[in-house]
């Protein structure tokens, strides 16, 4: 990263600007064209030093204040189809893969589900159960109990050791 791919991750690691035109408006916090910003965003993107840009509603805000992470012990042979069935369901914002650790934990799929009550989560979590089929045998959910600050990896604002990543 140079020095003015380091100043557009600044000025938008916090998010982009709501505005008609962001790519101007990050342009002109960094002294450089909107059209300069979005084909850097584009070039970092390509390396893998950014992921990817994306909204990122407050699903509270919008009503959603049941949120369950769904939890499977799926037939290991077939979890990597059926992962890939139940990711494309609607309602499933998270779905991944983890390692099991028994005796205590015997789920491998998880799946994050909102709903505007626990009873819209647990009709969404049948759906799941039922796309699973045979090669499920046991799931879980597990219900958010308090809202966490979510933030991303931050960049320190400049200085020295300021390239040692933060979690805030």
């Amino acid at each position: 990263m140079d020095v003015r791919d380091r100043a557009i991750v600044l000025a938008t690691q916090a998010g982009l600007p709501l505005v008609p035109d962001p790519w101007g408006a990050v342009g002109r916090m960094t002294g450089m064209s909107g059209d300069e910003v979005l084909a850097r965003m584009q070039a970092m993107a390509a390396r893998g030093v950014i992921r990817r840009v994306a909204a990122v509603p407050n699903h509270y805000r919008l009503g959603y204040v049941a949120n369950g992470m769904t939890v499977w012990d799926v037939d290991d042979a077939e979890i990597d189809r059926l992962g890939r069935e139940i990711a494309a369901i609607e309602g499933v914002s998270h779905c991944y893969r983890r390692p099991r650790h028994r005796p205590h934990w015997p789920f491998n799929l998880f799946a994050m589900l909102h709903g505007r009550s626990r009873e819209e989560v647990e009709r969404q979590a049948e759906v799941l159960r039922a796309r699973l089929g045979e090669a499920c045998r046991e799931h879980r959910i597990l219900y958010s109990s308090r809202i966490l600050k979510k933030t991303g990896l931050r960049l320190g604002p400049g200085g020295a050791g300021s390239d040692t990543p933060q979690r805030r």
